[in-house]
């Protein structure tokens, strides 16, 4: 049991830093106001592209606090109850396994489950 409050709360934590990130890359880069339709090789260059400008931006002009504050992250809706499948549950328990680890392990996780 404990395994497993490990991992959800790991994979939490990672889930709300890349939505808070995503956040700022919408904020200021409007083509993730809408759906992206094309390949998912080709969205991958997009989403590659628009870091590297933002951090092209961020290195010429600073840093502008401004710019990342969005709502847009509230309409979000949490999943829930979704089954993996076999590959996706391997996947989640190797996870798992390494965040038990003597090299996954973070000395604070115990302590904020």
């Amino acid at each position: 049991m404990m395994k497993k409050r490990i991992f959800n709360y790991r994979l939490s934590r990672a889930r709300r830093y890349i939505e808070c990130t995503f956040g700022i890359l919408a904020n200021k880069w409007r083509i993730f106001h809408r759906p992206i339709n094309v390949n998912t090789d080709f969205a991958e260059d997009i989403i590659k592209a628009c870091c590297i400008l933002h951090n092209f931006v961020i290195e010429r002009d600073g840093y502008n606090f401004e710019h990342t504050l969005t709502d847009e992250l509230n309409s979000l809706q949490q999943q829930e109850n979704v089954q993996g499948g076999v590959v996706t549950n391997t996947i989640r328990d190797h996870f798992s396994t390494h965040f038990e680890s003597d090299i996954g392990a973070v000395p604070w996780q115990d302590s904020k489950i």
